[in-house]
């Protein structure tokens, strides 16, 4: 399929890519980043950092406690969040697209994204109110490749952690992207979670809709989906949900077609 010209939104997670260790994953997913861009697409790219956010937090005599797969964010624990997105997954992954040839930009959400809590019960964890896209058309104006971290901001200085999954949605979904691709430690959605040959190739946002409603889909993979139906919903053409493990996956599903599950 041809991207040229078009922007692609894609969520990195370094834990669900194939390489034998976090570094060689970021290589091979960087080396993916930059063909897609040589090749005419206009990639934005968005990282979580759960398990450094966790061993962070570890370092400093901080236990980790989650609701709902969401990570309890106290005062203390944000400056964490942030430490660990901006000063080490951020950096890191924006030096990988250089050192391979690309022109990465890295930025913090909270300079696109204004935030609102979710629940007072979970602290600074916050949901995407709006989008400011300037400064991302700006960068990719300047062929740049941006690189995001999932934080947002109130309006008022105080930084909120975002899903990273949900912050992948809403720039797709207010840049007007082509693609949104999730790299996830599956082969793509199944009917029936226990079965292997029940793996959905294609389906719509509609069908995705009510399998949450009942209950097919759970945990982790529900911001995924969710924010695949939104996204498609809200005009764009593809959401895709494919498996990061297998080594180029990006690069296959952007020269070969379709893998994994695909959302339209």
């Amino acid at each position: 399929m041809n991207d040229d010209g078009q922007i692609v939104v894609v969520k990195y997670g370094g834990n669900a890519l194939a390489g034998a260790t976090e570094s060689d994953a970021m290589e091979q997913f960087a080396l993916d980043v930059v063909q897609m861009h040589r090749e005419g697409a206009r990639p934005v790219v968005v990282h979580g950092g759960g398990p450094q956010i966790s061993q962070l937090m570890q370092a400093r005599g901080k236990q980790p406690e989650f609701r709902n797969g969401l990570r309890v964010t106290d005062a203390e624990t944000i400056e964490i969040v942030r430490t660990a997105l901006m000063g080490q997954v951020n950096p890191q992954l924006v030096a990988a697209i250089n050192a391979r040839g690309g022109s990465a930009a890295g930025l913090s959400g909270e300079e696109v994204i204004r935030a609102i809590a979710r629940d007072a019960g979970l602290g600074f964890v916050g949901g995407v109110a709006a989008v400011d896209t300037t400064r991302l058309q700006d960068l990719l104006a300047q062929g740049l490749i941006p690189v995001v971290a999932p934080l947002g901001s109130n309006g008022s200085g105080q930084t909120y952690n975002i899903n990273a999954d949900t912050v992948a949605g809403a720039l797709a979904t207010a840049l007007g992207a082509q693609r949104l691709v999730y790299l996830t430690d599956i082969e793509g959605l199944r009917r029936v979670v226990a079965d292997a040959s029940s793996l959905i190739r294609e389906t719509s946002a509609d069908e995705l809709a009510t399998m949450l409603a009942g209950g097919t889909i759970a945990n982790g993979m529900i911001p995924k989906v969710q924010s695949c139906i939104d996204a498609v919903r809200s005009g764009v053409r593809t959401a895709h949900i494919i498996d990061g493990r297998i080594p180029h996956a990006l690069r296959e599903l952007l020269t070969n077609g379709p893998t994994g599950t695909v959302v339209q």
